[in-house]
């Protein structure tokens, strides 16, 4: 799966939690209205679809698209 690939996968995921259609890489969760609930619902999905596991404390991190993107990126690279 390509970058872009992996990037678009995830606006995906994370627009269809949220019932945000438009997801830009940067903005910050809680400007588009995405609550901890939702991002916990969004970190569950992304972790199924990828079959990997993002520990508790790196959660704090995933404030927007590029965050979640970066953090898949390294949780898939070290499953390789």
């Amino acid at each position: 799966m390509s970058d872009v690939e992996l990037k678009e996968k995830l606006r995906e995921i994370i627009s269809e939690v949220s019932e945000v259609d438009d997801i830009p890489d940067a903005a910050e969760f809680k400007d588009l209205g995405i609550d901890s609930m939702m991002a916990i619902e969004i970190v569950a999905d992304v972790e199924r679809t990828y079959h990997i596991s993002i520990p508790e404390d790196e959660l704090q991190e995933l404030t927007n698209l590029n965050a979640v993107f970066s953090k898949v990126q390294e949780h898939l690279a070290k499953k390789a």
